[in-house]
């Protein structure tokens, strides 16, 4: 016989193998840190013009981050930091090396969503994020996934609930409320409408004071921020339950995005949405306030079958939230919710297997232009950086055959450049900030 003290007692036990774990995977000091990138990939991979060409402009300006050589060898190595100043300072054939961003737009809001576990939404959400960044870009990460693969694979882990999804949808309830109570109190007609009573249970947690910036936590990349998530906030979808009953008005679907609206707008130029493998209260969330939706899925049958139950399900999920239209004050959002593009992804795909080559014709014949073209390819390295919860950005190549890491890193390349396209495509679809 087990209870939840049972339950408890192995959490704990398992706890404690986690400091072991996060030691070999991690640095000696439990902090995950970010590697330097040689010369070499500096300017073929991250800049992509001609090594020469940037060994040239190094040598002309010593004013120029000139990288670290380390002891065994002649090869500079750079910090992303460093790497950024270069971006900054230095043009080739007179074009910049700055990454596109459309002028007068807020970040772009991304949703990787499927109800299939194992597709690849968090190993493609880390990827996509760190793949951004060395192309220059400032990124947000959304972790919505009580599983908190990507806080993890980001370095996090010591993150308690009320700095998750869940105290962003906590705090917005209550300041929700109280908006809705002075509204009432307010009434044009004179007469004061019913007050929306929460209880000292919620109110007391204080949550509703918290500023903006106490949700986002830094990571070992320099250009990307994070807001976590953990085991403990699994309970969302029974608290929002709960929520929903407390004030049946708060339009819970919204929380994240009105939070979003409150960043400053020049703080980030993309944000990345991890969902859990569910329709629920925090996948609502992520999916309402973005304006791409990106859906991994791998090469099988069941995958594709749960691909078609998800689009089904968040379809009918997203109707029924349409019945919030004319209940939240105009101007706030809109509904029905509109997608600026959604994409179809395939992962751990394998080119030599007549299954996935067949599977991928079946997924282009029925979401037609809505696939894209790259998918993920399953390699050896990709294997490797998901069990030291890293991405092929975060390894050195020098702990494997280089044409080894060069595969998978171009596999992940191709496959960013196409949302790269589809991205700013979209951005540029956005209405511009007021």
């Amino acid at each position: 016989m087990f209870t939840h003290e049972d339950l408890s007692k192995m959490q704990a036990q398992s706890l404690k193998m986690q400091s072991w774990i996060r030691q070999q995977t991690f640095s000696p000091e439990l902090e995950k840190t970010l590697r330097r990138f040689s010369s070499w990939e500096v300017a073929e991979l991250i800049f992509r013009v001609n090594q020469s060409t940037l060994r040239g402009r190094l040598a002309t300006d010593p004013s120029l981050p000139q990288g670290h050589v380390e002891e065994d060898g002649r090869q500079r190595w750079y910090s992303l930091e460093e790497i950024n100043e270069l971006r900054r300072r230095i043009k080739i054939n007179r074009k910049s090396l700055l990454p596109k961003r459309p002028a007068g737009k807020r970040a772009l809001r991304v949703a990787i969503s499927n109800f299939k576990g194992g597709a690849g939404k968090s190993t493609v959400a880390l990827h996509f994020a760190h793949a951004a960044a060395l192309d220059g870009y400032r990124v947000l990460c959304v972790d919505f996934d009580p599983q908190a693969t990507l806080s993890h694979s980001m370095g996090l882990s010591d993150v308690t609930e009320d700095y998750t999804v869940w105290g962003i949808m906590a705090r917005d309830l209550v300041r929700e409320t109280e908006r809705m109570n002075a509204v009432s109190q307010g009434a044009e007609s004179g007469t004061a409408l019913p007050q929306r009573q929460l209880p000292d249970a919620i109110t007391g947690m204080g949550l509703q004071d918290l500023r903006v910036s106490d949700f986002v936590k830094p990571t070992s990349w320099p250009t990307i921020d994070i807001i976590p998530s953990c085991a403990n906030a699994a309970f969302v979808e029974f608290a929002s339950a709960q929520y929903r009953h407390l004030n049946p008005e708060w339009s819970f679907f919204a929380a994240v995005s009105r939070y979003l609206d409150q960043l400053p707008a020049e703080d980030y130029d993309l944000m990345i949405f991890d969902c859990p493998p569910a329709i629920g209260y925090q996948s609502m969330n992520a999916v309402f306030a973005a304006d791409m939706l990106y859906i991994p899925s791998g090469p099988g049958y069941w995958e594709y079958d749960s691909t078609t139950s998800f689009i089904g399900q968040l379809s009918e999920a997203l109707e029924d939230l349409s019945a919030f239209n004319g209940v939240v004050p105009a101007g706030t959002f809109a509904l029905p919710k509109v997608f600026q593009d959604v994409r179809f992804l395939l992962t751990r795909y394998e080119s030599g297997n007549d299954l996935h080559r067949a599977m991928r014709s079946a997924f282009m014949k029925v979401f037609e232009g809505r696939m894209t073209e790259h998918p993920i390819e399953m390699t050896r390295a990709v294997e490797q950086s998901g069990r030291f919860l890293s991405s092929i950005y975060e390894i050195d190549y020098r702990e494997m055959t280089r044409e080894t890491w060069r595969r998978a890193r171009a596999s992940f390349d191709q496959a960013y450049d196409e949302f790269k396209a589809y991205a700013l495509e979209a951005w540029e679809n956005l209405e511009d900030e007021a």
